[in-house]
């Protein structure tokens, strides 16, 4: 099988590409992927792989803050990664991956992800680690729990170095990230 892979900033897509990509993450979640989550995939970089049917496989990071530990750190975030479900475990979601962590790794202090169940093994194989310590969000009323959040996300260390769990990890605020 070809594939071809682009990168590519949200303001470089065409209409067509981006309800391409929506309608291969709708497909890739079984119809579980919200407005929400689209919404914050956008207004970063997004790695897409083609093969000869179309659109295969997609990811975007975008940057979020972090606070930890008296420090603001930029985070390159992965959102919105899927595969179509016709052309899982060929390696596609690894190139994805691939090129969401050139990214990070040369961009941003550290990168995150919160992983799906089926997500967590791609990510945990690649380097991704688990962030043992509490996650929370600076929502509106002030900083708020996400314990749903806590043993699935999972950090890329970058430039930011160690990270003591023993400090929680706060990130912005987002619409449906706190309820």
């Amino acid at each position: 099988m070809t594939t071809r892979l682009r990168t590519a900033h949200t303001a470089d897509l065409t209409p067509a590409e981006l309800r391409a990509a929506r309608t291969l993450l709708d497909a890739a979640f079984d119809g579980g992927f919200a407005d929400e989550d689209w919404d914050h995939g956008l207004g970063g970089i997004h790695a897409l792989v083609h093969d000869e049917r179309g659109l295969a496989a997609h990811g975007s990071v975008i940057q979020r803050r972090v606070l930890h530990d008296g420090r603001s750190l930029r985070v390159g975030y992965v959102e919105a990664v899927g595969v179509r479900p016709d052309a899982r475990r060929t390696g596609l979601g690894g190139q994805v991956m691939a090129a969401l962590e050139r990214v990070v790794d040369g961009a941003y202090d550290l990168g995150a992800l919160s992983a799906s169940e089926d997500g967590a093994t791609l990510y945990a194989a690649r380097g991704w680690q688990v962030w043992p310590g509490r996650i929370c969000a600076l929502g509106p009323e002030g900083v708020v729990r996400l314990p749903a959040e806590e043993g699935t996300t999972f950090l890329r260390p970058a430039s930011a170095g160690h990270l003591d769990p023993a400090h929680e990890l706060v990130f912005d605020w987002r619409d449906g990230d706190v309820l």
